[in-house]
This record gives structure tokens, sequence and C-alpha cells, in this order.
């Protein structure tokens, strides 16, 4: 998990249409950077559908929503229509920017270890420093904690 008060890193990665994204494009505006484990399974589902019923409080504070996953462009666009997510969906292949910002963790389940992505979350403000980390959040409070804390940063 990377520390409050350091600059966030910047990547390149496409969305749910192929377009690339890079954090620094977001600079002057605050960034909501959520990494889940994978597009249309109930945890991932109620989190994204929650930003999306927010996403007009995001917007009114100067806030915009990036969602990471390692599912490729296609999932995220069949996702996206299926719900109507109105934020940009970020597919990471290779994981190299989940693991950068340390979201890439040993999971276990049913008593066998993996390597996967752990839900977590980070509030980013308009010059690129890291305001807020959470990791392991739950799905169904993470987008109103977010909006809360963005309401805190002012």
């Amino acid at each position: 998990m990377l520390e409050i008060g350091t600059l966030a890193p910047d990547f390149e990665l496409p969305d749910q249409d192929g377009t690339t994204h890079r954090l620094s494009d977001y600079r002057g505006r605050k960034v909501v950077l959520y990494f889940y484990p994978r597009d249309n399974t109930a945890g991932c589902t109620k989190q994204a559908c929650g930003f999306a019923e927010l996403y007009p409080a995001f917007n009114e504070r100067g806030a915009v929503v990036l969602g990471v996953s390692k599912d490729s462009v296609a999932s995220h666009k069949r996702f996206q229509d299926k719900y109507g997510l109105p934020f940009t969906l970020l597919s990471d292949l290779d994981h190299q920017v989940i693991e950068a910002y340390g979201a890439w963790q040993e999971k276990k389940s049913y008593g066998k270890a993996s390597m996967g992505t752990v839900r977590t979350t980070y509030l980013i403000d308009e010059e690129g420093v890291i305001r807020r980390a959470k990791e392991k959040v739950k799905a169904a409070d993470d987008p109103q904690a977010e909006l809360d804390a963005l309401a805190e940063l002012g």
C-alpha cells in the first residue's frame, strides 16, 4: 500500500473503449482510484453500482472515478454497458499498475493461497498526491466512504 502524502505513481492504461488514460491526465482534479478483483462478480458489481449511483456527487466535488482490474477492455465494456456505469474502467492485464499500488497480494480461498487483486481505494488530490488509502475495503460501503472523505478534504 502506498503512503499518504506521497506522489501517486503515474500510469498508462486502456479504458473500456480502448482509449489510453494516464493518471497525469487528471492533474487539477481529484481522483478516486479503486482497484477491484473482477467484472460482474457480486462484490465488484455492488461497488461499481455504488460509485455509479453517487457519480453526480463525485462530479460536484470535482472528482473523477477510475476503476482498475486485470479484466480485458472487452470485459470492461460489457460490464459498463450492462450496469450503465458512467465512469472509466481501466484494463491492467499484466497487473503492473495493480502491483505498483500494492493491491496485488496473496489471497486465501478455501484454504488455498493465490495471488490476486485486493479491493483497494486511493483518493488522490489535484497535484497527484495520495490523501487517503484504504485496502480490503467493503464493496458496498466504499463509494459513500470515499464521497465522505472528499467532503472532508474540501
